[in-house]
């Protein structure tokens, strides 16, 4: 058995409580092994896939707040800080009641390669709570974010540990966990990503994950002979990413046809209009299904699984994790999908991306083709640092000669390690060298 499956199994059984970390274990660890192979007496001496896989240290509280009834709540909270190798932590908050330790294992632990992508100085770390800020009013988002801070404070820091948002974690929460971070500390500092642009906050930074992601999925059709303009694009989620992903392959010249929420997905064969979507989502704090009653034509569907029936030629998933599964893999590739690109974390289930894989469809993964929001982060990050302020323009300018470098590294991992065209090897493999370089270096620690 190879170092790599002998870890692997380790943590099959010390975790098999932890479905989510399991399966991101399992595909990182799994397409690693042709790197591994190639150095495992240095790697194995040096323990160090034992300290890859495991995060550096993981921080659980309780977050009590008052509801505007005047009853005290309590949720439950975590900081998974995984590996500071080549950086400050760095990675969201995301605020759902799915929030467990596994889920934000799987993130951290893909937050990590993703971070190394980049090429910027940054470790990979992801927090949340199983709090719920649907349905809430502002008072009691505050509230909430206010205890939440009140806890966290004192493991974060502009060069300790740079949470963002995340799921649940917008404009309103970031500024919120902010006022009270510089509240209980006396620092003006670059601490929190996603701030607003008057306290600090990055043009772009709104936009960057969907941006990204179009720009990293153009590169990928591209070097494959394929274009994007003219293309029919499908959509999940109605969030940051979803939008402006939506937004930006729009403006690339394909259609989007489709988009959805947590109930359910809405169908518009003319191209969505993304100005309504933006003010249900973002203004009305709405639900997707409320689209229909305002524009002719369009449809709306109760559930999620059914938007990948729809015929297209480019899937964006930009939801929840593992929301396309082999079923719907399938769906897709019977109705004509040649690219997928990733907005969201680990959307498609191993089967899936197996399914694709196999049937020839061009597959960037959530690593490397949402990385443009924590790219951005850093890119705040770094404002915030030098105290400047840089235009829209510059940004993403930044943005996309990250994105594209970062698809011409994994194209180039896949090649030399694994097979030309896996781009989710490419990418485990890319990542990975960064970071176990740095690690060899710095001794065991």
């Amino acid at each position: 058995m190879s170092y790599a499956q002998r870890v692997l199994e380790q943590l099959k059984v010390r975790y098999a409580h932890e479905p989510e970390y399991i399966q991101a274990a399992t595909e990182i660890l799994t397409t690693l092994k042709p790197v591994i192979d190639r150095n495992e007496e240095k790697y194995e001496k040096a323990g160090l896939l034992e300290r890859f896989v495991e995060p550096e240290r993981i921080i659980s509280f309780r977050v009590p707040w008052v509801d505007d009834s005047g009853k005290v709540q309590v949720n439950r909270a975590f900081r998974v800080q995984y590996n500071s190798a080549i950086g400050p932590y760095k990675g969201g908050i995301r605020l759902h009641p799915s929030v467990n330790q596994s889920i934000l294992k799987f993130l951290g632990f893909e937050q990590v390669l993703k971070n190394s992508l980049t090429g910027l100085p940054i470790g990979g770390g992801k927090g949340g709570c199983d709090f719920d800020p649907k349905g809430k009013s502002d008072n009691e988002v505050m509230r909430f974010c206010q205890s939440f801070m009140t806890e966290l404070y004192r493991y974060i820091g502009a060069d300790t540990d740079v949470p963002a948002g995340d799921i649940g974690t917008g404009a309103r929460e970031i500024g919120y966990m902010y006022g009270q971070y510089k509240r209980l500390t006396g620092l003006y500092e670059g601490v929190l990503t996603g701030k607003g642009l008057t306290y600090g906050g990055s043009l772009g930074r709104k936009e960057a994950t969907g941006f990204g992601l179009c720009y990293l999925t153009r590169a990928m059709m591209e070097r494959n002979g394929k274009t994007v303009s003219g293309k029919t694009v499908l959509v999940s989620g109605s969030g940051n990413v979803a939008i402006y992903a939506a937004q930006k392959i729009t403006e690339m010249g394909a259609k989007v046809v489709a988009m959805s929420d947590s109930n359910g997905y809405i169908y518009d064969p003319n191209g969505v209009n993304l100005d309504v979507v933006k003010q249900i989502k973002e203004v009305e704090r709405g639900r997707i299904k409320e689209y229909v009653s305002r524009v002719s034509g369009a449809t709306y569907t109760e559930g999620c699984s059914g938007i990948w029936t729809i015929p297209c030629q480019i899937a964006l998933p930009c939801a929840t994790q593992n929301e396309i599964n082999e079923a719907s893999a399938k769906a897709l590739i019977a109705g004509g999908v040649e690219a997928v690109g990733e907005g969201a974390n680990m959307p498609s289930t191993i089967e899936a991306t197996e399914a694709f894989q196999k049937a020839g469809v061009l597959f960037a993964p959530g690593k490397a083709a949402n990385a443009g929001g924590v790219a951005c982060s850093a890119l705040e990050m770094t404002q915030n640092s030098m105290r400047l302020s840089w235009t829209a323009a510059e940004v993403d300018e930044k943005l996309q000669g990250i994105m594209v470098n970062i698809f011409n590294k994994v194209d180039e991992a896949a090649a030399e390690y694994a097979t030309p065209g896996d781009y989710v090897a490419g990418a485990n493999i890319a990542g990975f060298l960064k970071v176990a370089e740095a690690m060899l270096a710095q001794g065991a620690v």
